[in-house]
């Protein structure tokens, strides 16, 4: 793990280098998933059937992509009632956090002018769940239950097909209200969502994590289709004060360092005795875990530690990192949490490991990564509702500011502008309001 000043420049140095990598593709991989798109838009099923058979090994018909309602039926009946019962639970406080995020449709009145937005939510969500070894019935309920916040009708669901689907994602997507799964994954199922088959709706707005390849694919398909953002590796950043139990600390950087091998953790401190304490307590509490070698691959080679000379620094260096989870583990974190600027979710006080937000807390736990936090939002009700501006004037108002869209018309040489109002106050008919 490398150790960084504030003093010096190099840490932002090394965070440069590592940002400007992170989607940096070989042209042979863009030109792959190039022909994938188009198959996927000119031969539909056929071709979502030919790449799940070429990358997944599975063979499936257009008729097979589709979960079948027993098959969902069972997955809810193999789930024991106590974890049925949390998965109810998380569900509905995942709900209940969205639910209070709502915008409504508005107008207002200035004189004869009306204004106001007209608020609606998208008709069809897609969302992405990765397969692989491992399952993510979390990933399942953060992505789809804000939607359903927002009053989406229609959310289908693709997950890759590794053999028998997982009876936790199932049952989660069940428990959800997703309407559709659908077993196609990779960068396939991406485009299936985003121009739709015979079989695979085309949806509003895709959500949801993916590997590298799912990533560029949805960068690819932004534009034609609404996506959530671009997601690198996780991310989490730790300001700490002497008040921090190291084990804690080390605990939450391994949180986020298990995930895979380009996982970030970083520890932002102005105790070195944290830092030195910390960076013991990793060593010793690593042999412990399952994925150690995981954990070990990204700690060596992307965590860090910047050691800084007060708190207020330490958020600063942290809002300029602007990390997908950021922890204030010290002393009075709400006397601090205004000086937060930039950052995907904000866990406050040594009560608050990240794994909360990642699964119960209520937020959705998909966040901007790789510095996005800047100008990127976590995944939301507003994320799945659209805002329509609404107009409306008088004749009054017309002939009031006719002069004003005269002046624009003629200054940017558009002069039909100008003409659709002029033409309307010219032609008003002796005892006709206008």
């Amino acid at each position: 793990m490398r150790v960084f000043s504030s003093k010096n420049n190099d840490f932002f140095e090394f965070l440069k280098k590592r940002r400007i990598s992170r989607f940096a593709f070989q042209d042979d991989v863009q030109k792959s998933l190039q022909e994938i798109r188009l198959d996927v838009i000119n031969k539909g099923d056929e071709a979502l059937s030919f790449y799940t058979k070429k990358f997944d090994c599975v063979l499936l018909s257009p008729s097979d992509f589709e979960v079948k309602a027993k098959e969902k039926n069972s997955a809810l009946k193999k789930i024991p009632v106590e974890e049925k019962r949390i998965l109810k639970d998380t569900i509905e406080r995942v709900f209940k956090y969205h639910q209070n995020q709502g915008i409504k449709t508005w107008m207002t009145r200035e004189g004869s002018l009306i204004t106001g937005q007209l608020v609606s939510p998208m008709a069809v969500a897609g969302i992405y769940v990765p397969g692989g070894k491992a399952s993510y019935p979390s990933s399942v309920i953060m992505n789809s239950i804000p939607a359903k916040a927002a009053g989406v009708k229609e959310i289908v669901m693709a997950t890759p097909p590794t053999g028998k689907l997982n009876d936790y994602i199932i049952a989660a997507a069940v428990l959800c209200g997703v309407n559709k799964i659908f077993r196609v994954g990779g960068p396939m199922a991406v485009f299936a969502l985003a121009y739709g088959t015979n079989t695979i709706p085309r949806v509003d707005k895709i959500v949801g994590p993916g590997n590298i390849y799912v990533a560029m694919a949805k960068k690819m398909v932004y534009g034609d289709v609404d996506i959530d953002m671009i997601a690198g590796p996780s991310e989490i950043a730790v300001v700490c004060d002497d008040s921090a139990d190291p084990d804690n600390v080390a605990m939450d950087m391994m949180s986020q360092a298990e995930h895979d091998e380009m996982a970030i953790s970083t520890l932002i401190t102005h105790s070195e005795k944290l830092a030195g304490g910390v960076t013991k307590s990793l060593k010793n509490l690593i042999t412990k875990e399952k994925r150690r070698d995981i954990i070990k691959k990204s700690l060596d080679s992307n965590s860090s530690i910047i050691l800084t000379r007060a708190v207020d620094e330490s958020i600063e260096i942290a809002n300029r990192l602007a990390p997908e989870h950021l922890e204030l583990y010290i002393e009075n974190p709400f006397d601090k949490l205004f000086l937060v600027k930039n950052a995907g979710a904000v866990f406050l006080g040594k009560n608050t490991p990240e794994a909360i937000g990642d699964y119960i807390a209520g937020p959705s736990h998909v966040l901007p990564t790789g510095g996005t936090a800047r100008f990127f939002s976590p995944l939301d009700t507003l994320s799945f509702l659209k805002r329509t501006s609404v107009i409306s004037s008088d004749g009054e108002f017309l002939r009031e500011k006719a002069g004003e869209v005269d002046f624009f018309s003629k200054i940017e040489g558009l002069s039909a502008h100008g003409k659709s109002v002029s033409m309307r106050l010219k032609n008003k008919k002796p005892g006709n309001k206008l």
